[in-house]
């Protein structure tokens, strides 16, 4: 049985994010390396989880998806820094990463248009009552993810919200 409110936090995260984590294409040049994530308190019955980095802020319909995580094992309490990148092989055997929107299967840091206002960054994890979400693959649009997550499999939620701006070019 948990104790205290299912919570998710980042020792990389400060708010804001830093310039290692921010996105290395689009005309920026960041370090594209994920932040440490790690969750606890997850509440009874959880048997895995998936986690969504998403900028609702952005000027496209829907915002836009940096990063999808899904069939983590039930066991698992957190991510180093870098494992949103497949290269560094630090995911569990059958942890999926979605396309984000960017067009790669892997963590796509912040990268707001120049000049644009501070753009808001929600992580959320959801802890969920399966084990691997059946009909979702890496293939599969990351917003039909979050969607089945949400109607399906969602026992709770946890988030943490960073900023980032871009400065004028």
């Amino acid at each position: 049985m948990s104790t205290g409110t299912f919570r998710l936090y980042s020792n990389d995260l400060g708010g804001n994010f830093s310039k290692e984590q921010v996105f290395n294409q689009f005309g920026c040049d960041g370090g594209n390396i994920s932040p440490h994530l790690a969750w606890e308190n997850a509440p009874d019955g959880t048997k895995g989880y998936a986690i969504f980095m998403h900028d609702p802020d952005a000027p496209t319909h829907g915002g836009f998806w940096h990063w999808a995580v899904y069939n983590i094992p039930e066991g698992t309490s957190s991510l180093p820094a870098g494992a949103g990148n497949p290269h560094n092989n630090l995911l569990d055997e059958g942890v999926l990463m979605g396309k984000a929107d960017a067009g790669a299967n892997m963590y796509c840091g912040p990268c707001p248009p120049p000049g644009d206002f501070t753009h808001r960054y929600e992580i959320t994890i959801y802890a969920l009552n399966t084990e691997k979400m059946d009909g979702v693959d890496e293939h599969t649009p990351v917003n039909q993810v979050e969607f089945r997550v949400v109607t399906e499999w969602e026992i709770a939620r946890a988030s943490v919200i960073a900023h980032f701006k871009r400065d004028a070019e």
